[in-house]
C-alpha cells in the first residue's frame, strides 16, 4: 500500500470519530453556557433533551437540508411555540401530545425549516410538567432558543475547522455568461435542471438531500461513467508543453509583440522559477501600455494538474467563461496548457476509438 493510500485510509478512519467528538464539544459548551445564563433560574432546565438529536444532524450529517441554520433555529423555536400553544389549549398532556407534534410539523413545513428534533421539542413543551408550564412562552427562547444558537455556533466552528464547510453550500452551475436565452452549454446535452425538478415532483415527499446536491452528484456520476466507458485520458497526455509565456517583470509592449508574433489570444505569466502567477490577454496588454506585465495580468483561476482526467475539464471549458486551462505542478510550476481545441480533439479521438472498436465508421466515411 502506498503512503498516500495509507494516509487516506487513516484520515477516513479518523473521520468516523469527528461527529462524536464534535457532539461532545457542542453539548458540553451548550450546557456550560446554559448554566451561565440560566443557572440562577432553578425553575428552568439548563439543557433540553432534543438538543441531542440536533447534535446528531449538525455534526454527523452537516450537509443535510435538515441541519442548516434556519432549520435548526427556526425548527426548534417554532416547534416550541407550537407545543406551548397546545399545552395551553389542551390541559391534558396525553391529549395535547399528538396535536403538539402535528402542529410543529405543519409550522416547520410552512416556514421551510423542517428539523426532526423540533417534534421532540414540541413534545417536551407538553409533557415537561410544571417547570415548562410555569415558564410559559419564554421557554421557547430560553432554554430552547439559547441551546439551539449555541449548538449551532459550535457546529459552525467544529465543522469548518475539520474541513466540512458549514453552512452547506453547493457551487452553482454557471449560467449562460453571454446573457442570451440559450441554455448554458452543459445543459444542452444530457439531463437538465428541469429534469431533476420533474423527477422530484413525482416523489411527492421530502428527500433529505437538496436539489443542488443531487445536481452536483449526477454531474460527477456522468463524468465517472464517461471515463469508464471512454477510457481515462489525463491532462498530461494532451497538454501543450512548449509554452510561450510572459514574465511578470517585463514590459507590456514586449509581451504584446510576442503574443502577436505567435498569434496567441492569451499568455500565462510566470516568475523566474517558472511558477504560475496569472494570465494576460490582448485586452490587458492594450490597456496597460507603458507598464509591467505584473500590474495588468488577471488571476489564473482555471487551473488543473497533469494527472487530472480530461473529462473533468468539460464543465470548466464549456461554460463560456474559460477558454484555456493551465496545468500546474504541485510546487506551482507551470507544466502546460490545454485549450478548448485540445479538449475537443481528445474527446473526438476517444469517440473514434470507441466507434472503431465497435466495428463502425471512424466518422470520416472510411470503413473500420
Amino acid at each position: 500500500m502506498s503512503d498516500a493510500s495509507f494516509a487516506r485510509q487513516a484520515l477516513r478512519r479518523l473521520d468516523h470519530g469527528r461527529p462524536a467528538l464534535g457532539a461532545v464539544a457542542g453539548i458540553l459548551v451548550t450546557a456550560l453556557l446554559g448554566w451561565v445564563a440560566l443557572g440562577s433560574m432553578e425553575s428552568l432546565p439548563i439543557l433540553v433533551a432534543p438538543m441531542g438529536a440536533s447534535a446528531v444532524l449538525l455534526f454527523a450529517v452537516p450537509a443535510s437540508p435538515l441541519a442548516q441554520p434556519w432549520s435548526v433555529i427556526g425548527g426548534n423555536v417554532l416547534s416550541a411555540f407550537a407545543g406551548i400553544a397546545c399545552a395551553k389549549l389542551i390541559p391534558d398532556p396525553l391529549l395535547a401530545a399528538g396535536p403538539a407534534v402535528g402542529l410543529a410539523i405543519l409550522v416547520m413545513r410552512l416556514a421551510r425549516c423542517l428539523h426532526p428534533p423540533g417534534g421532540a421539542v414540541a413534545l417536551t413543551c407538553v409533557i415537561g410538567g410544571a417547570t415548562v408550564s410555569h415558564a410559559g412562552w419564554s421557554f421557547a427562547l430560553a432554554p430552547v432558543g439559547l441551546n439551539s444558537a449555541v449548538l449551532l455556533a459550535m457546529a459552525w466552528a467544529v465543522n469548518n475547522a475539520t474541513g466540512h464547510r458549514y453552512p452547506h453550500r453547493v457551487a452553482a452551475v454557471p449560467a449562460n455568461p453571454h446573457g442570451t436565452a440559450d441554455p448554458a452549454p452543459q445543459d444542452r446535452i444530457g439531463y437538465t435542471a428541469a429534469d431533476i425538478d420533474a423527477v422530484l415532483a413525482r416523489y411527492d415527499e421530502l428527500l433529505d438531500v437538496s436539489r443542488e446536491d443531487l445536481d452536483a452528484v449526477f454531474r460527477q456520476v456522468e463524468a465517472r461513467a464517461h471515463r469508464r466507458l471512454q477510457g481515462e485520458i489525463r491532462c498530461a497526455a494532451i497538454m501543450s508543453r512548449d509554452l510561450i509565456v510572459a514574465r511578470a517583470d517585463e514590459g507590456v509592449g514586449h509581451a504584446r509583440d510576442r503574443m502577436l508574433e505567435h498569434r496567441l489570444a492569451a499568455m500565462p505569466v510566470v516568475d523566474d522559477d517558472g511558477r504560475l502567477l496569472g494570465l494576460v490577454s490582448h485586452a490587458e496588454l492594450l490597456a496597460g501600455m507603458g507598464r509591467r506585465v505584473e500590474t495588468v495580468m488577471a488571476p489564473a483561476t482555471c487551473r488543473t494538474t497533469p494527472r487530472t482526467p480530461v473529462d473533468e475539464l468539460l464543465p470548466l471549458l464549456s461554460n463560456g467563461v474559460h477558454h484555456v486551462a493551465l496545468v500546474v505542478e504541485a510546487d506551482g510550476r507551470l507544466a502546460g496548457m490545454i485549450t478548448q481545441t485540445d479538449l475537443i480533439a481528445a474527446l473526438w479521438r476517444g469517440y473514434v476509438a470507441e466507434r472503431v472498436a465497435a466495428g463502425g465508421s471512424d466518422g470520416t466515411g472510411a470503413p473500420p
